[in-house]
């Protein structure tokens, strides 16, 4: 029998960590992170990661999975995920899973397709070739061996399109053929989403707001810290959102000026590339939150969606 699961999602700053918090203190719940920065410690400000007090009070789990100087896969996560999760029911435990990395939530979801090991030689080729004809040279290769993934990624997404070439050059077979085995759900889990959004000039103002409070509870000495460990940040966490503007701040490429203004573009544009992600997964539930709606509110609603569909039995 499938596990029943309780996803709540939803664009960077729209209060989803908040509003978990306050349905895992009405159940007596604990939480599950799905977020792919959440997992470095000392990565704290920059990913707004709950406070020690929070998280003393209600358990929270794939938080501070490593270090910030090691690499940290979707494929890792998924393991933990599920570790985790047989913990919880072996301890008749309820809980919710938390977070805004939808590939984190699609391999919960979906599965996984993990594919065959990278071939640095050919990525590096075929970035050669991004660099000399430009990136739509890259995606009308992958629409020419699998016109179904090129429709789905576009030309700048330049990472997954490499990973689609190379899963064909490795088997001989389109990266769709391989997906199509985990495109319906996830038999081990029976998942019920809910997603928060606002509208788009709400949702901006919040995510101006939370640069601005990041900025004030000293992301900077948070970023010198971290730069200051003769270890160093791994390629993944030093491309974080926040910590890879102050890096370039830091090496002089900007003023802090700049790099706010740059953290705050580029956190819109984040959000608006997970709507389009949340968007398509198929039995999402939306919340649509006012401006003045609060957290116990939404929580509620958030709730009723959940029992409805699936009481949360442990």
């Amino acid at each position: 029998m499938s596990l029943p699961i309780w996803i709540l999602t939803g664009p960077t700053a729209c209060g989803k960590t908040d509003i978990a918090i306050k349905i895992a203190e009405i159940f007596s719940a604990e939480i599950v992170s799905a977020d792919s920065m959440l997992v470095y410690r000392g990565m704290d400000i920059g990913t707004e990661k709950p406070l020690p007090e929070v998280r003393n009070k209600i358990q929270h789990h794939l938080i501070d999975v490593v270090e910030p100087w090691e690499e940290y896969s979707v494929g890792r996560y998924v393991k933990d995920f599920e570790s985790v999760i047989q913990s919880l029911y072996q301890r008749d435990k309820p809980f919710v899973v938390v977070g805004g990395t939808a590939l984190y939530l699609k391999a919960i979801m979906n599965g996984l397709f993990e594919g065959p090991s990278a071939d640095w030689e050919y990525r590096n080729y075929l970035k050669s070739i991004a660099m000399k004809e430009g990136l739509n040279a890259l995606h009308r290769m992958l629409a020419d061996i699998d016109p179904e993934a090129a429709s789905k990624l576009h030309f700048n997404d330049q990472k997954r399109v490499i990973r689609a070439l190379e899963v064909f050059k490795k088997t001989g077979k389109s990266i769709s053929s391989f997906q199509t085995q985990f495109g319906c759900n996830n038999p081990k889990y029976n998942c019920v989403e809910v997603a928060i959004n606002y509208d788009r000039d709400v949702l901006y103002k919040r995510i101006e707001a939370r640069v601005d409070r990041m900025f004030q509870r000293g992301l900077i000495n948070e970023v010198q810290t971290l730069l200051n460990n003769p270890l160093g940040l791994s390629k993944q966490a030093s491309q974080a959102l926040g910590y890879k503007e102050i890096i370039d701040f830091f090496n002089g490429k900007c003023t802090l000026s700049e790099a706010t203004d740059v953290i705050k573009r580029n956190t819109r544009r984040f959000a608006k590339r997970q709507m389009t992600w949340f968007r398509s997964f198929p039995n999402i539930h939306w919340v649509h939150a006012q401006a003045d709606d609060d957290t116990k509110r939404l929580s509620e609603i958030a709730i009723e969606w959940f029992i409805q569909n699936k009481p949360l039995q442990v």
